[in-house]
């Protein structure tokens, strides 16, 4: 059996997931050659997003006024996980509120294995200013085309990823 990863990024109202929630959830599922699946939300936050954030990301409190509840979503993003790797940049944010809801869903908390991208890049691309997705991108020569939205941020991650697969192949 080939493995699998999970690709993916969240946004969210903030900072802290103790105090802050998710807004949007977009994953990958990738096996190293291929995409064999997409998950991807909107989710209600049950909070006001701030001015800010909607700025940044594009998501207004109208756009998830209806979305499901991190509750009912959690269950299917799970299913659509399963076992495999998770990959992302700056996975830790992603894997914290992941984790939070996760535990509060399920009184336990993930145990998949992480990939950063992030980390990849100091390795790869050490000489960069800074290793933020859009600079790694600009570098790479990978469209972005919608920067601050978890499935835009999704592609362009698998992307870079998929270059430091190929880059380690060598």
């Amino acid at each position: 059996m080939s493995t699998q990863y999970v690709v993916l990024d969240l946004e969210t109202t903030w900072l802290h997931p103790s105090r802050h929630s998710i807004t949007e959830i977009a994953a990958l599922k990738f096996d190293g050659n291929r995409i064999l699946g997409a998950f991807h939300t909107l989710v209600n936050p049950e909070r006001h997003i701030s001015s800010g954030i909607e700025r940044l990301t594009g998501i207004t409190n109208e756009m998830v006024a209806d979305a499901p509840l991190i509750g009912e979503v959690m269950p299917k993003f799970c299913t659509f996980l399963g076992g495999d790797i998770i990959v992302g940049h700056n996975v830790a944010f992603d894997v914290r509120f992941l984790n939070w809801y996760h535990y509060r869903c399920f009184e336990r908390y993930l145990v998949n294995e992480t990939i950063c991208t992030m980390k990849l890049s100091r390795q790869y691309l050490p000489d960069l200013p800074n290793k933020k997705l859009g600079t790694v991108c600009n570098h790479l020569g990978i469209v972005n085309e919608q920067a601050h939205r978890a499935m835009s941020d999704t592609l362009a991650t698998l992307k870079v990823f998929q270059t430091y697969l190929h880059w380690e192949e060598k």
